[in-house]
């Protein structure tokens, strides 16, 4: 029989995304879009702690992520970009 997680524990994961509306987050392709890089870039720099985002929850391999689009317009007005780098 598969485990079911408790109530309380369900409840307190979804507050912690309840106070986002959804225009307010994109995906890893629409920020890469945005930035015309790879998407595997934007990963990177998350990974790099370069941009902030948002961790889903996952059961694959590959991890979720979401940007919050505030922080994507900070990133773009300063000058973090120049000195970014996609090869490492």
């Amino acid at each position: 029989m598969p485990r079911r997680k408790n109530t309380a524990v369900l409840e307190k994961e979804e507050e912690k995304f309840a106070y986002q509306p959804a225009d307010d987050l994109l995906t890893i392709h629409e920020v890469a879009r945005r930035l015309r890089v790879d998407d595997t870039t934007v990963r990177r720099w998350i990974n790099n702690g370069v941009l902030d985002a948002v961790t889903l929850p996952h059961l694959g391999k590959r991890r979720g992520y979401r940007v919050k689009k505030a922080t994507l317009d900070t990133l773009l007005s300063s000058s973090t970009l120049s000195g970014l780098s996609t090869e490492e």
